[in-house]
């Protein structure tokens, strides 16, 4: 089963249940920017909302809105009972805080899952878990290297896996070439987002059972490549595009189900 046919099925299961709800779940999504990458997912979030059945409304900020103002909005809609959560979207134009930003988003309303007192994971590292337990990857006692160390996929994913009982090192632009290598021929599960275009090659050695889960989205003349490097000699290689992505999205709209529980 694809990833695409994966999160199709969860989204027709997602459909059901929330047209069995007396109350639609509601999302707004706030956007201060004017990046192609960051309109693209905005569009296909809105896209995935109207297909289950979930309102959303986009929050379009002019980019030059100030950090000051930018609260404002979060502080309305941390206390606004139309909305069940809410999300920022990144990145953020310079001269706002991101951390800040994160941070003044309430717990109760994070569907991202930043802010250290959230109940939730990030979206990206929990529909990467949710897709590999699918699959039935093993994973407690295995080897696996997550490479890039931010604090939207890296850190989170890392200690994702640690939960899972697996043996995890976090790579990063201060890793040396030996250690890189070394690494990543033992591991059985590689994580990569680094915006690196095919950084992943065939320079390094790879287990045969291994599988590589690429994050990376980066634009070429050829169009969005991934981080890795296509057709890599593993066991499983998630593509770009049609990936993570779709696992992302799919994340976005389970966390606001559970917030929706939590909060009644």
């Amino acid at each position: 089963m694809t990833i695409k046919d994966y999160v199709q099925n969860r989204k027709d299961e997602i459909k059901n249940l929330v047209a069995s709800l007396t109350e639609k779940p509601s999302i707004a999504i706030v956007q201060v920017n004017e990046d192609a990458g960051s309109n693209a997912y905005v569009k296909g979030k809105l896209k995935d909302a109207e297909q289950l059945g979930i309102k959303a409304e986009l929050i379009k900020l002019d980019i030059t809105t100030s950090q000051a103002d930018l609260l404002k909005v979060i502080a309305r809609l941390n206390n606004d009972p139309a909305y069940d959560g809410f999300i920022v979207q990144m990145p953020l134009p310079k001269g706002i805080d991101e951390e800040l930003v994160k941070l003044a988003i309430s717990p109760e309303k994070d569907v991202d899952g930043f802010h250290p007192l959230s109940s939730l994971v990030a979206c990206t590292p929990q529909g990467i878990l949710n897709y590999l337990k699918h699959k039935n990857i093993p994973l407690e006692g295995k080897n696996a290297v997550v490479i890039g160390r931010s604090n939207i996929v890296g850190k989170p994913m890392a200690k994702l896996l640690l939960k899972e009982n697996m043996n995890v090192t976090v790579l990063h632009s201060r890793t040396s070439p030996e250690d890189m290598a070394f690494y990543i021929a033992h591991a059985e599960l590689i994580v990569i987002a680094i915006g690196k275009t095919a950084f992943l090659d065939n320079r390094f050695t790879y287990k045969k059972e291994a599988v590589i889960v690429d994050v990376g989205i980066n634009r070429t003349e050829e169009g969005l490549v991934g981080d890795a490097l296509k057709n890599l000699p593993v066991k499983l290689q998630t593509p770009v595009p049609g990936g993570v992505g779709l696992l992302t999205r799919l994340a976005l709209y389970e966390n606001l189900l559970k917030i929706k529980d939590i909060n009644g």
